[in-house]
């Protein structure tokens, strides 16, 4: 199996240290880091990760936003998306995959799962 490429955009430095230890230890994958949404979007165009990782909440640009921009970029439109947040829409439990993302992740996650969960996803 041939070692993914994941970008983490959250502005939390703790929940991207947790992820990309998790996953650089459970899979042995290269994890890139994006503070922002802006950050990501470029880190996003540049590298051509495998999977992105894309915190909702972030001060700024919103992950929503940030997915948005992912979406309709032709050098990113087809890189799948994990949403991570610690609120679900509980009106419309597909609100974020109806914009576009593959899967929501809720915060608190067990990072020993983590690696696999992504690894369905990307399937």
């Amino acid at each position: 199996m041939t070692e993914k490429c994941v970008l983490i955009i959250d502005d939390e430095t703790d929940i991207r240290e947790i992820i990309k230890i998790s996953l650089q230890i459970t899979k042995g994958w290269k994890v890139i880091l994006a503070s922002s949404g802006r950050q990501g979007l470029s880190l996003a165009q540049t590298h051509q990760p495998d999977v992105i990782l894309l915190d909702v909440t972030m001060p700024g640009m919103s992950g929503l936003d940030t997915l948005s921009q992912l979406v309709q970029h032709p050098l990113t439109q087809t890189i799948p998306v994990i949403l991570l947040t610690a609120k679900i829409q509980v009106s419309n439990p597909n609100f974020y995959i109806e914009t576009g993302a593959k899967a929501v992740l809720t915060k608190p996650f067990d990072p020993s799962l983590l690696g696999d969960h992504v690894e369905r996803v990307i399937r």
